[in-house]
């Protein structure tokens, strides 16, 4: 009975011709948001090997300079493309892709893509992840809205009950007609997408395991759909009256969920403005020791305690050029500020983060989007995770070429040069991407909720008892 009623749904869909052309239509889309995303990340790989071979050689190139006026001249630190993110952007198009590093200051990323475009890129691109959160839930809604009307409709129903239709079989073999179509357009999707990837020469990060696992992810997320559309179709009369509930079903999910989301948890839990923000940094910082400031009342403790620890009368006697362990004491202070200020930002991310996942309850769309991103290393934790690892890199920067002027030259020699090939021993910085197991520890909840809307869909769908 199952297989009778899956290939009869199939040789019904395949026929009718809105499904045909739909079909078709979403899988052009899909090979062009391929091929575009495929172009996109090539560029974006050739470029950031491009700038980070450039930019090294600017800053072994300086020449003869004072070790800190080398840190205030700085260097950039580029974040590299994870390949999954051919297939779900997530916010790296509105983040910055390289990051200045300078004593000091902690600067944020920029240089973001978003603003390359034109006003024309506010109603959207065509991607992967938009065709595959968006698109495919309508395609799914297209082809089942009808499956339990048409049968009203068309009085079959009392053909199928002298026949012995069961309806357990017969609601699986629906189901199974549905899942079928949208789980091999979404494999081929998958399927090329990983091709491409492992054709492009020098490739890191690339993980089939990953890309598999991101398949998985939203083929629950099409059940869930399944589940709901072929449920509405059971419980409706009259197949308009399906189909504009389903319509409505994905608004509300896909669209006015989400929103209402945002702007819940944003309400909630805002972030400072910028102007706050840096106020806030700047007064803290003022509040402490000043490198560059040898007569502010927290150097002078600083001078006290060193005389003291050291156990001699002036600063001329110290075994090391004072200005420099000043600097970099400096330095430390100004790097607990950075970190207190920038904790406070991860503390209101993560109470927004809990409100979304809170609300995420009432569409499966949510959990699929965070899942989606993770997994592509394109969400907010990649980001800050870049973010963390290139402050990490630039105190080690600014303490090498800190405690180097301090080892090698004398208390106020501020004419002291170093030598050229001192650049060339400050290593080089790698990003390196979280381990998957560290993603999907940090997405549990996700998956969780995914996993309750796939059970209560299931339990709902063939549970429910009407006449067939």
């Amino acid at each position: 009975m199952t297989r009778r009623t899956l290939l009869k749904e199939l040789k019904e869909l395949f026929r009718d011709g809105r499904i045909r052309i739909s079909s078709i239509i979403v899988l052009i889309l899909l090979g062009m948001a391929v091929w575009i995303s495929g172009n996109q990340y090539q560029k974006a790989k050739a470029n950031f090997e491009s700038f980070t071979v450039s930019e090294r050689t600017v800053w072994e190139d300086q020449g003869e300079k004072n070790p800190h006026s080398a840190a205030h001249y700085g260097t950039y630190a580029f974040k590299p493309e994870y390949p999954l993110g051919l297939l779900d952007k997530g916010i790296d198009k509105y983040t910055g892709t390289s990051i200045f590093i300078e004593a000091h200051k902690r600067n944020e990323a920029q240089y973001s893509p978003i603003a390359d475009q034109t006003g024309l890129a506010r109603f959207g691109e065509l991607t992967p992840d938009f065709i595959l959160l968006f698109i495919m839930p309508l395609l799914i809604i297209l082809m089942g809205y009808n499956s339990y009307t048409k049968e009203r409709e068309q009085g079959t129903f009392l053909l199928l009950k002298s026949q012995g239709a069961i309806r357990q079989k017969l609601l699986l073999g629906k189901w199974l007609a549905l899942f079928l179509p949208i789980a091999g357009i979404s494999l081929l999707l998958f399927l090329i997408a990983g091709m491409v990837l492992s054709n492009i020469k020098d490739l890191e990060n690339f993980s089939w395991v990953s890309l598999g696992v991101l398949l998985l992810v939203y083929w629950g997320y099409y059940m869930v759909f399944i589940n709901i559309t072929l449920f509405v179709s059971r419980l409706s009369q009259k197949s308009a009256i399906s189909l504009v509930s389903m319509l409505g079903v994905w608004i509300i999910s896909c669209l006015l969920i989400p929103k209402v989301a945002s702007n819940i948890a944003d309400a909630k839990y805002p972030y400072p403005t910028r102007q706050q923000f840096v106020t806030a940094i700047q007064k803290d910082k003022e509040e402490g020791l000043d490198g560059h400031n040898p007569w502010s009342e927290a150097a002078k403790q600083l001078e006290k305690e060193t005389l003291a620890k050291y156990k001699v009368d002036s600063l001329h006697q110290l075994p090391f050029n004072y200005d420099g362990y000043r600097m970099q004491k400096g330095e430390e202070h100004e790097s607990e500020v950075y970190k207190k200020h920038y904790q406070s930002l991860r503390q209101q991310f993560s109470n927004q983060a809990a409100t979304y996942r809170s609300l995420s309850i009432l569409s499966p769309f949510l959990p699929t989007r965070f899942l989606s991103m993770g997994i592509a290393h394109t969400d907010y934790y990649s980001h800050w995770d870049f973010e963390n690892k290139v402050e990490d890199y630039r105190l080690v920067k600014v303490r090498f070429l800190n405690e180097y002027f301090a080892e090698n030259s004398s208390y106020g020699d501020w004419g002291f040069l170093a030598d050229a090939q001192l650049w060339k021993k400050l290593p080089e910085f790698e990003y390196q991407y979280m381990p998957f197991k560290n993603v999907m520890a940090q997405q549990w909840s996700s998956m969780v909720v995914l996993g309750g809307w796939l059970l209560a869909t299931f339990f709902l769908l063939f549970n429910f008892k009407n006449r067939i």
